[in-house]
């Protein structure tokens, strides 16, 4: 027995040409992917500028491209031509992505150095006290403040949270003058200062930089990031920090 509700469905399936059983390529995409892994973290199905392939895009800035039906994915980067230039659009996705979360941050949670005069650009650097090139990047902190960039840390204990560093950076934390105390210890000192924040507060914006930093796929330090959500791996000196922002403002 068929109900005026399923006569209508069926009517309008004849009227459009279409089987009201068959599934968008965006449903077919994510099914496929949650028959391999239930777990699989979509965030959104979506096409992409290549015709028949769809942008999927996972928690943490990840991408992954697929086909209509869901059969065939590629872990990869996808390029454009825009003239003259080949441009990085899997790139462009995880800056965007990036400069979210950003955007979602304390700065009462950070250690940040400002300029004296006019900010010109902002720099978020995850960073590890213990790392030889976090302490290099640190010496060019003046540097970066005289060029009109304004550094802001946020912490990564690259042994994890239960880590000797990840005890440290608490406690730099915790200090009455943050900067002063990630300085200490940036030097290879003790701290100098007074620590009387409450630690659990503070072990958990270490914590919550540590997972950001994960999510937006950091593992290693220094690692800086723009405002635009750019990420620059690695050490570099401040001059060429200042020509990188330059360069797209």
């Amino acid at each position: 027995m068929t109900t005026s509700a399923g006569w209508s469905v069926a009517a309008n399936a004849e009227a459009t040409g279409k089987d009201s059983s068959v599934q968008s390529p965006e449903t077919l995409i994510e099914s496929q992917l949650k028959k391999l892994d239930a777990t699989t973290p979509i965030e959104s199905v979506t096409k992409s500028p290549m015709p028949g392939v769809y942008k999927v895009m996972l928690k943490g800035g990840f991408v992954l491209y697929s086909s209509e039906n869901g059969q065939y994915f590629i872990k990869g980067d996808m390029l454009e031509v825009r003239g003259e230039r080949l441009v990085n659009l899997t790139e462009e996705i995880k800056s965007q992505q990036n400069a979210k979360l950003l955007k979602s941050l304390k700065q009462e949670d950070m250690v940040i150095f400002s300029p004296k005069g006019e900010t010109k650009g902002v720099v978020y650097a995850f960073t590890d006290v213990d790392c030889g090139y976090c302490r290099k990047l640190h010496q060019e902190v003046d540097q970066l403040n005289k060029l009109g960039i304004e550094l802001r840390y946020l912490a990564f204990p690259r042994g994890g949270q239960q880590s000797p560093v990840h005890g440290k950076m608490t406690d730099a934390w915790c200090s009455v003058d943050r900067k002063q105390a990630l300085t200490d210890l940036k030097t290879g000192k003790p701290i100098s200062v007074e620590i009387k924040g409450d630690k659990a507060v503070c072990s958990a914006v270490i914590n919550d930089h540590y997972n950001l930093g994960v999510q937006m796929g950091i593992n290693g330090t220094p690692a800086m990031v723009l405002e635009n959500g750019q990420v620059i791996p690695g050490y570099r000196p401040a001059a060429d920090v200042a020509r990188i922002i330059e360069s797209q403002s």
